[in-house]
């Protein structure tokens, strides 16, 4: 469990053209990723994000299918982080939400997230 000065957080990233790291477990040569721009990328998170607030998507079954991070074959789950652990951008709107909350899209330099916070 996440200590008081802890979160803890799920997220699904879609990576783009300007992600730091052009590579996933799901597209280990990045050839998905070099042709999404960042706007795609947003477009397809504001979508998931509706449909997981509206109640037609899970969260933690939308990350396993379709984040880019390798947090996906846990749901998107991070795990407890305390301040300084993440991209500034990260830690500040994880912070920001209350439990159970789902964020607004997040741009970092990994590419673009909607943050669950779970703890």
């Amino acid at each position: 469990m996440a200590s008081r000065d802890q979160v803890k957080a799920s997220h699904i990233l879609i990576k783009h053209q300007g992600s730091r790291r052009k590579a996933s477990w799901k597209d280990p040569e990045g050839k998905i990723i070099l042709t999404t721009t960042r706007e795609a990328a947003v477009e397809q998170l504001k979508s998931i994000r509706e449909d997981i607030v509206s109640g037609k998507a899970n969260f933690e079954e939308v990350a396993t299918r379709v984040s880019d991070c390798s947090s996906a074959k846990r749901g998107g789950d991070l795990g407890p982080f305390g301040r300084g652990q993440m991209q500034k951008p990260f830690e500040e709107a994880t912070y920001a939400l209350k439990v159970g909350d789902i964020s607004d899209i997040v741009d970092t330099d990994s590419g673009v997230h909607i943050i669950k916070r779970t703890a």
